[in-house]
């Protein structure tokens, strides 16, 4: 693949980077990027992924655009309110950069299509909001074969790291949550707050986050991390690095999960 004049123009930025250059920047235009919630983590993941000129993005939400989520869902505006938000979201993406292709999925992902959707993809941005869907999006990734990226917030917390379960000595996500978190219940940002700046710091360290395994092997920025928890503090603010051990009995991820049947 090769970019036109215009293409080169609007990522020249990008391309004069060593660590991107035009090899890596035809990387990201040949990448497709599923992303798994288009909130408080994926409005800002989406916008840096949609500028780095990913060129194709599919998003999945079923959840409706509300009043309280334009505090922080910065691809929304009052007019999105009462959308769905993987539309409006898609929309966004239009708008910004016709050169971009965006698949909208109004649908919770589950045990019956989450194969089906998440197949193909070059890597895996997961921002929902809860556990059970958590642990479905990583358990698909193994057996796909496809990376991860996980980014979650909790207040001031925020957690991302990247995930490739599915290759030799590598953690999933599942190895450092474990299997007590296959439900549905877990903190909500509308009882404990949230502070928008912070998911927007997460969500764009998450773009950046996918970027780096989408690279691997073609820049310098490609160095994918994995199994490396990054916790962000934003009170502090700091970040510190912790590495996610391989749990050799994960039932997602071990050697019994990946034996040939």
């Amino acid at each position: 693949m090769s970019l036109s004049p215009e293409r080169l123009q609007r990522f020249a930025r990008h391309i004069v980077l060593p660590e991107v250059g035009g090899a890596g920047q035809v990387a990201l235009a040949d990448a497709h990027v599923v992303l798994v919630g288009c909130g408080g983590i994926g409005s800002p993941a989406l916008q840096y992924l949609a500028a780095a000129g990913i060129g194709r993005l599919t998003l999945i939400d079923d959840d409706t655009v509300d009043a309280s989520n334009l505090q922080r869902q910065t691809i929304y505006s009052p007019s999105d309110i009462g959308k769905p938000k993987a539309e409006a979201a898609a929309e966004w993406v239009r708008r910004f950069d016709l050169g971009l292709e965006v698949l909208p999925n109004v649908t919770r992902l589950g045990g019956d299509n989450a194969a089906e959707i998440l197949s193909g993809a070059s890597v895996v941005l997961d921002g929902c909001d809860n556990f059970a869907t958590r642990l479905l999006v990583s358990d698909s990734c193994v057996k796909l074969g496809i990376p991860l990226t996980s980014a979650a917030v909790g207040r001031f917390q925020g957690q991302v790291a990247n995930f490739a379960g599915h290759l030799p000595n590598q953690a999933c996500y599942r190895c450092f949550v474990g299997d007590a978190f296959d439900a549905q219940d877990c903190d909500t940002c509308a009882a404990d707050g949230v502070l928008g700046a912070m998911v927007g710091m997460v969500g764009t360290f998450a773009a950046m986050h996918a970027m780096r395994v989408l690279l691997d092997g073609k820049a310098a920025l490609g160095v994918p991390q994995y199994g490396t928890l990054h916790l962000i503090d934003g009170m502090a603010p700091s970040m510190r690095p912790l590495k996610i051990a391989k749990d050799p009995g994960c039932r997602a991820c071990g050697a019994q999960a990946l034996a040939p049947s």
